[in-house]
């Protein structure tokens, strides 16, 4: 596959790029900067820092991937920020390199869609097959497990987890853990039950939906407390993988649960 390189883009002699790569015009492209095989860059595109981009990922016009992180403490230190494969990365996206005492890398999987106006800040970790509508913002350090979908215009806080297969609805606030398989909304966000739409396209069994939909009943309608839900889930449902998941998860979970 030949490459194209736009004869308006800046692309550093030492940054490293894929067979087929397309940088479009008016492109930046920074020194340590590593783009897979069939990556493509429309126009206006900045990309900087010890970013590596995986294959196939589609980046669209004025998109900011791997810049100095919004943290003041930040004073240089090399820092990365890695993005898999096959993502979606639209309009006026910005991703932020990691920091120092946060771990040092941003880091985003494969196959995700984050929409126009996106913010991924430093030191999130975002695993794959997500989508992020417009203008969702992630604060530092936050954690976003597989198929997540968090709608329009979201704030995330910092340190805060999001489990497996969450959903969020448009306009909310999230400052607790969304729980795994969960339909959360609002400022601040509430749980109001298992996603189980997401749970039927996904292909989950009768069975698994139906221990899902009683783990939520326990955690959420009898008027037990968390560690008490947890122990009655124990007791009630058991061989149930994702079940185990979501309570690894609540007791594992420093914030708290979104409840």
């Amino acid at each position: 596959m030949s490459s194209f390189i736009h004869e308006t883009a800046i692309v550093a002699p030492s940054a490293r790029l894929g067979e087929g790569v397309h940088i479009g015009p008016f492109s930046t492209v920074g020194s340590e900067v590593v783009l897979g095989e069939g990556v493509r860059l429309e126009s206006h595109v900045v990309i900087d820092g010890r970013t590596t981009i995986g294959s196939g990922t589609h980046i669209f016009p004025f998109a900011s991937i791997g810049l100095e992180p919004q943290d003041l403490k930040y004073s240089g230190e090399p820092t990365a920020t890695e993005i898999g494969e096959r993502n979606q990365i639209r309009e006026a996206v910005t991703i932020h390199r990691g920091t120092q005492g946060g771990g040092g890398v941003t880091k985003i999987g494969d196959d995700n869609m984050l929409m126009a106006q996106v913010h991924v800040a430093h030191d999130c970790i975002v695993g794959s097959e997500n989508i992020f509508a417009n203008g969702t913002a992630l604060a530092g350090h936050v954690e976003c497990a597989d198929r997540v979908t968090i709608g329009a215009f979201c704030g995330v806080h910092q340190f805060t987890r999001i489990g497996r297969e969450a959903f969020i609805g448009a306009y909310s606030v999230i400052v607790k853990d969304p729980i795994p398989y969960s339909l959360s909304y609002g400022n601040h966000a509430k749980c109001y039950g298992m996603n189980r739409v997401g749970m039927r396209r996904r292909g989950y069994s009768k069975e698994t939906i139906e221990n899902v939909r009683h783990a939520f009943h326990l955690l959420l309608s009898s008027k037990l407390n968390t560690s008490q839900a947890v122990e009655r889930i124990r007791e009630e449902i058991n061989g149930c993988a994702e079940v185990d998941h979501m309570i690894e998860f609540i007791t594992s979970s420093k914030r708290g649960v979104v409840k």
